[in-house]
């Protein structure tokens, strides 16, 4: 979980994410697959986490790290621009294996400066504020001054309580920074689709008090109210028990989870922690043992990488509903 701590610190210290951006006529929109030229809605500007950048032409080397920003490239049909990707925190989804094949791993987690450098990149995408940890020498200042223009997904700085237009927004500007709007509209279009899909098949069903048990063992280490985390378990008809706690993840008390009485446990698969080591920890330790998630041994999985600011987000919605609600989800 240590790349994603970075994550609270920043988000209190960023400035939010702008959500306007220059305009671009409807005639100047890009079309089909072909690279845009540089009058196809260039030059576009966009503020980015406080860091406000105008791009001439679509970048052409793109380093990505974390998988989920890397997954938004490829669903955006832009794996040609990648020169590098690191930081998997598990396996990408079947329809990108091919694509990312392709692409340079450039090291198992965070490269190094001068790892990122060694592609000649004019471009680096970061999913988790740690992606551009100064100390690491990786910071998004000392990445400008060598002349690579960097963008952090919205989720590390976002403020806004409505985390799956922030989602929509992240593709919508990704898309116009490199010339494919097109392809970006088509995927929020599809994504509004599948989450009223959703919604209609739990609109009359009562929300199950949910905890979200991502790792630790003197404290939980959970899901908080903010981000899009906590966007997952509403969406799929749940109520996350630390609803309260006002960041994207946190530690809290064992002695809270067992007063709050959650009636459902969502573990967070990845890492070398395995979901039946979890589940286990969990069943075996007696302060929990009148806790009706444990008692009844009521589980649901979601891989790590579902439960980001990416594109799995919607299809993640409706697998979480399935699981806290099968009989509704299967008629």
């Amino acid at each position: 979980m240590s790349r994603r701590t970075p994550v609270l610190i920043a988000a209190a210290v960023l400035l939010p994410l702008a959500l306007t951006a220059c305009s671009t006529p409807e005639g100047d929109e890009p079309t089909g697959n072909k690279a845009v030229a540089k009058s196809d809605g260039f030059p576009y500007t966009v503020t980015n986490c406080g860091v406000t950048t105008t791009f001439k032409a679509p970048p052409k080397r793109v380093v990505t790290m974390n998988q989920h920003v890397t997954e938004i490239m490829l669903e955006l049909g832009l794996t040609k621009s990648l020169v590098g990707t690191a930081y998997l925190d598990d396996k990408v989804l079947p329809k990108y294996e091919k694509d990312y094949a392709s692409v340079p791993v450039i090291a198992k987690e965070y490269p190094s400066y001068e790892q990122v450098l060694a592609t000649n990149p004019d471009f680096v995408y970061g999913g988790y504020a740690s992606a551009f940890a100064a100390g690491d020498g990786r910071g998004r200042e000392a990445l400008k001054k060598s002349g690579i223009e960097t963008r952090l997904n919205t989720e590390s700085c976002a403020k806004a309580d409505t985390p799956m237009e922030t989602l929509y927004e992240e593709v919508r500007e990704v898309g116009r920074t490199f010339g494919v709007t097109d392809r970006a509209e088509a995927w929020i279009k599809q994504a509004e689709a599948d989450n009223a899909a959703t919604a209609e098949k739990l609109k009359d069903l009562k929300a199950l008090p949910v905890f979200v048990y991502d790792s630790g063992d003197k404290t939980a280490f959970t899901a908080g109210g903010k981000g899009i985390g906590n966007e997952l378990i509403k969406r799929a008809g749940g109520t996350n028990i630390f609803a309260d706690l006002d960041k994207s993840f946190g530690d809290a008390s064992w002695e809270n989870v067992v007063a709050r009485k959650p009636e459902a446990i969502v573990i967070y698969d990845y890492g070398s922690t395995t979901v039946e080591q979890k589940k286990k920890r969990l069943l075996t330790d007696p302060a929990l043992a009148d806790v009706p998630a444990i008692k009844n041994k009521r589980f649901a999985v979601m891989p790590l990488s579902d439960a980001v600011l990416g594109v799995r987000v919607p299809a993640a919605v409706e697998k979480l509903a399935a699981q806290l609600h099968p009989a509704a989800t299967t008629s």
